[in-house]
C-alpha cells in the first residue's frame, strides 16, 4: 500500500439500499500507533475444567497426549489463536492463591479448597512452573495475578524474584532447587483483582494505598525490570474507582489501569446460554456494546490525569456471561457458546482495535470450559467455539498499525429499542495490506456496504465470514465443525468500488492488496 493518505468511503445500508448511512477509513502516512497484540489476550482461573481437565490433565495421563499435563490439542489450538499473553491464577482465585504452595515435590504440596467455585478442594498439582513453562509452550507471555487481600507485600515480592531474578538470592537458589534455572522474566504483574469485591470489599481510597505500598516493593526505585504493575481498576460504570486511582496513585508506580465489564442480561436472571429468544439476544447486545461508552468515559478520567497516554486501560476480563449448562454444576461457569457469542467477540474487538490508543491490553473470559470460552473439552475431546474463529480471524490486525475508522451504522430495531446494526475496524500489516473487519449484528436484516476507495488502485478482495443457519446454533462434541469460517464470496470489486454484502448475524474479514 502507498504511503500517501488513502480515504475509504463505506456507505451502509440495508437491504441492498446504498447512501443512507456513511463510514470513513483513513491511512495515514505517518501511523501514529500500532494495535497492540496483547489486546488478543486470555484468561484462566482455577475455576471448573479451566485448569484441572481444560489445560492441565496430569502427567500420568495415557489417553490424551500430553507435555507435562500440558494438553497438545490445546497448545497446538492457542498457538494458531497466536495468544499474546495468558492471565492466571484468577480473578477471585487469586487473592486466595499462595503460590508457594504450588512449588517443589508435587506430593508434598498442601491442598487448597476453592472457595470461590465450587467448594472444591484442589491438590495444587499445577503451580508457578506448570503454568510459566505452559506459557512457553503456547508462545504466551505470563500475566500473574498477585494475592493483595489474603497475602502480604512479602510474599507478592518474594514471587517476582522467583520467576525474575537470575542471582543469588533466597527466591532464586529455591527456583532452582525446584527444577528451573534461568528465570522467566514474567513482565505483566496484577496487583489484586476486584479489589471492589471478592478483592476484598475495599474502597477506592483505600486500595489506591494499597497499591501504592505492593507497587513499590515489586520492583526497586526506578523498576529497573521493567516490571508493567496493573491496578485493579473499575467494574463497569465506576468512574469514581479510575478516578480515584489516577488522582491518586504515582505514574511511577503504575503501568495499567483495569477494567470489567460482561455482557449479561441481568445478574439475578441472565438467561441461557443457547436457547434464548431475539429479546434475550438483543439484551445482550445492548449489554455488549456498552463497552464503547466504557472504554470512551474510563480513558477520558485517564486522560486528565496522563494526558501523554503512557499507562494503558487494561480490559482483563470481558465476554459474555449466561446460566450455566442444565445440570452442571453452578460453581463452575460452564456455558455453551453459539454465533451470539461470535457477535460479542466481533464488537468487542472492533471497540478495542478502534480504542488502541489508550486499551494496551484485554483478557476475554475465559479460555477453556468457562464462561466465553474459545475451546471446550469433555475428557480426550476437544472442541473450537464461535468466539475462538473470530478471534483467529481477528489476529491479522495483532501489532498492525491501525487506521481511523468512524462509521455512523443503520439500526438494527426490536421493538421500540434500536442498536447501531454494523461495526467494524481496520489495520494495514507490515507487508501493507489492508484488513477490514465487519460485524452486522442484525439478527434478521443483511447490510449492504460500498467501499469506494480514493487515491490507490487495489487489484484484489478476500475475506472469510463466520454465520450460521441460527443465532442459536453452536459447536458440540457431536457437530464440532457446524460453525467454522469459510471464504466470503460477498465482496466484488470494480475499480476503486468495493461493494460488500453481509448477512445476518455475521463476522466478515476482508484482505484487500
Amino acid at each position: 500500500m502507498k504511503n500517501a493518505i488513502l480515504s475509504f468511503l463505506l456507505l451502509l445500508g440495508t437491504l441492498g439500499v446504498y447512501g443512507q448511512n456513511t463510514a470513513t477509513i483513513t491511512v495515514p502516512a505517518k501511523p501514529d500507533r500500532t494495535i497492540s497484540r496483547h489486546i488478543y489476550g486470555h484468561f484462566a482461573e482455577h475455576l471448573g475444567r479451566c485448569i484441572y481437565g481444560g489445560f492441565y490433565v496430569g502427567e500420568d495421563n495415557t489417553k490424551i497426549p500430553n507435555t507435562a499435563g500440558i494438553r497438545h490439542d490445546v497448545v497446538d489450538a492457542l498457538k494458531k489463536l497466536k495468544v499474546p499473553n495468558l492471565r492466571w491464577p484468577g480473578g477471585c482465585f487469586a487473592d486466595t492463591y499462595h503460590w508457594k504452595d504450588g512449588i517443589g515435590p508435587k506430593a508434598q504440596r498442601p491442598t487448597i479448597v476453592n472457595t470461590w467455585w465450587g467448594g472444591v478442594t484442589e491438590n495444587n498439582s499445577f503451580g508457578t512452573h506448570d503454568f510459566l513453562n505452559m506459557c512457553e509452550l503456547i508462545g504466551a507471555e505470563p500475566y500473574l495475578a498477585g494475592n493483595m487481600a489474603t497475602g502480604g507485600v512479602q510474599e507478592l515480592a518474594d514471587w517476582v524474584q522467583y520467576t525474575n531474578f537470575a542471582g543469588v538470592s533466597p527466591m532464586s537458589k529455591l527456583r532452582r532447587e525446584n527444577g528451573r534455572d534461568k528465570p522467566w522474566n514474567v513482565k505483566f504483574w496484577g496487583i489484586g483483582n476486584e479489589a471492589w469485591g471478592c478483592g476484598g470489599n475495599m474502597t477506592a481510597e483505600y486500595y489506591a494505598n494499597e497499591y501504592r505500598k505492593y507497587a513499590t516493593f515489586v520492583s526497586d526505585w526506578t523498576n529497573t525490570g521493567g516490571l508493567f504493575r496493573i491496578a485493579s481498576g473499575a467494574n463497569s460504570g465506576d468512574f469514581n474507582w479510575t478516578e480515584t486511582l489516577m488522582k491518586n496513585v504515582p505514574k511511577n508506580l503504575i503501568e495499567g489501569v483495569a477494567l470489567h465489564h460482561y455482557a449479561v442480561i441481568d445478574w439475578n436472571k441472565k438467561g441461557p446460554s443457547t436457547t434464548f429468544s431475539e429479546q434475550g439476544y438483543f439484551a445482550t447486545m445492548k449489554s455488549a456494546l456498552r463497552m464503547e461508552e466504557l472504554v470512551q468515559k474510563h480513558s477520558a478520567i485517564m486522560d486528565k490525569y496522563d494526558p501523554e497516554k503512557k499507562i494503558a486501560l487494561v480490559v482483563d476480563e470481558w465476554g459474555g456471561w449466561y446460566e450455566v449448562e442444565p445440570g452442571t454444576n453452578p460453581g463452575f461457569l460452564y456455558q455453551q457458546n453459539t454465533m451470539r457469542d461470535a457477535m460479542i467477540a466481533g464488537s468487542t474487538l472492533n471497540t478495542f482495535n478502534n480504542h488502541s490508543d489508550r486499551v494496551r491490553m484485554a483478557n476475554l473470559a475465559q479460555a477453556i470450559n468457562v464462561l466465553q470460552a474459545v475451546i471446550l473439552t469433555d475428557e480426550e475431546k476437544m472442541l473450537l467455539t464461535p468466539t475462538y474463529h473470530v478471534m483467529e480471524m481477528y489476529n491479522v490486525h495483532q501489532d498492525a498499525t491501525y487506521l481511523p475508522f468512524s462509521i455512523k451504522s443503520a439500526d438494527y430495531t426490536l421493538g421500540t429499542e434500536k442498536l447501531p446494526a454494523v461495526n467494524g475496524s481496520a489495520s494495514r500489516d507490515k507487508n501493507g495490506v489492508t484488513h477490514v473487519s465487519l460485524v452486522n449484528i442484525d439478527a434478521k436484516n443483511k447490510q449492504e456496504v460500498s467501499i469506494n476507495i480514493d487515491g490507490a488502485t487495489y487489484r484484489s478482495v478476500s475475506g472469510r465470514i463466520l454465520t450460521s443457519k441460527s443465532l442459536q446454533d453452536h459447536n458440540t462434541f457431536a457437530k464440532p465443525n457446524l460453525i467454522t469460517p469459510s471464504a466470503f464470496k460477498g465482496a466484488k470489486l470494480k475499480g476503486n468500488n468495493l461493494k460488500v454484502e453481509l448477512p445476518p448475524f455475521s463476522v466478515v474479514v476482508l484482505e484487500i492488496k
